[in-house]
């Protein structure tokens, strides 16, 4: 396949914001550079400040956490990072008024991390509707089964939402291939069995797994979970990965940050990172 077709099948695909950036980001011939932050650590005008600061220097998409108090897929620096935003008064309603204040000032995608029971509480078209309002582009929720999450797609679809859905590599190969056929905007591909966290070697699996998905479907694969160096995202775009998604080590140097310093932190990470996209 020419990157043009590929180029024309992403964009024929979904025409969303987010598979438009990626569209974009393939005709430059790089990897998106996806950072995550926990939306309220240590408070929601800091998150505000750091996501216009990564937007200005050079994150492609950005993954914005709403803190939860059961995180079942994240490991201890983002489970920390949680309770501390949940300890500072951030709730969904609060993250989605702080994403809405900065509707007319981000250009890049937002795609929110949330859990089901959040979404069950407020009710799924409700917080998809006040997502989309606010502004996201799309919603990643690791504890909706493949199932349900065929029958919510094309709620989010309609309220201008992707709803990403994961692959683990213990995930059977039919199921994988079910899941990259029903996800939108991208796949995002779990490079490790277990919890978010640092890793300082990236399994060679993950390479494996990434031809696997692009065999089963034209959407991109990005890779999340592990990668916390220069180092891994060199490595996952010599796979042929089309994004890198950066969790557990910048929510870490933002939280040993100087307090007052954590953005400039943030962007100093970024920049690190962003020598091998």
């Amino acid at each position: 396949m020419s990157d043009n077709s590929e180029h024309i099948e992403f964009k024929t695909l979904n025409s969303s914001n987010i598979s438009n950036r990626f569209l974009k980001i393939k005709q430059e011939g790089r990897i998106a550079l996806m950072p995550f932050l926990m939306a309220g650590d240590p408070d929601l005008r800091t998150t505000s400040e750091i996501l216009l600061k990564l937007q200005d220097n050079g994150a492609d998409i950005v993954e914005l956490g709403i803190p939860y108090s059961d995180p079942l897929a994240d490991g201890p620096v983002i489970q920390l990072a949680a309770s501390r935003a949940l300890s500072s008064g951030t709730s969904p309603s609060s993250v989605l008024e702080m994403l809405s204040q900065l509707r007319n000032k981000l250009s890049i995608p937002v795609i929110l991390f949330t859990y089901c029971n959040p979404l069950l509480n407020i009710g799924f078209e409700r917080f998809c509707d006040e997502a989309s309002e606010a502004g996201a582009s799309g919603l990643v929720v690791p504890d909706l089964p493949l199932e349900e999450a065929e029958k919510f797609s094309s709620i989010a679809s309609d309220k201008g939402l992707d709803l990403i859905l994961l692959v683990a590599p213990t995930t059977p190969k039919d199921r994988m291939k079910r899941i990259a056929q029903n996800t939108k905007g991208f796949t995002y591909l779990v490079s490790v069995t277990g919890v978010t966290g640092e890793r300082s070697v990236m399994d060679n699996r993950v390479k494996t797994l990434v031809q696997q998905l692009k065999e089963s479907s034209v959407s991109p694969v990005a890779v999340g979970f592990g990668i916390s160096a220069p180092k891994h995202i060199r490595q996952v775009r010599s796979w042929g990965a089309d994004g890198a998604i950066v969790g557990s080590a910048l929510v870490k140097r933002i939280a040993s940050a100087v307090p007052g310093n954590e953005v400039e932190e943030a962007v100093n990470f970024l920049n690190e990172l962003r020598s091998e996209v």
